[in-house]
């Protein structure tokens, strides 16, 4: 489904055509993404590595079990440090953002 009225098209020689369709495949975006996000001077990032999405699935199975620990110990008022175990899932709430924020989002042009 096309979103734009505008249709562009240009010529390029091949070595240019090669090594825009390589920037493309490590950036895993379609090609009129990857021209978009230039046109806005971002560059996309490259997809991150696999085992990436093995530990942000990891993070994110530890600060479920984190919460659900922290809901039970509320209920029955086993905590005495309560405030200091908030801040702790906080603060693994925020590296996760973090992480993903640095690895996925697009850099601008310099």
């Amino acid at each position: 489904m096309r979103n734009g009225q505008v249709l562009i098209q240009f010529w390029l020689p091949e070595a240019e055509q090669s090594f825009l369709d390589q920037r493309v495949r490590k950036s895993g975006v379609t090609r009129s993404a990857y021209l978009r996000h230039l046109i806005h001077d971002r560059i996309p990032p490259d997809l991150p590595p696999p085992d990436f999405y093995a530990t942000l699935r990891e993070l994110q199975h530890i600060s479920r079990n984190l919460n659900q620990i922290a809901r039970k110990a509320h209920t029955v008022g086993a905590i005495d440090v309560v405030g200091r175990y908030d801040e702790n899932v906080a603060a693994l709430h925020r590296t996760m953002l973090q992480l993903m924020e640095a690895v996925m989002s697009p850099r601008t042009l310099e």
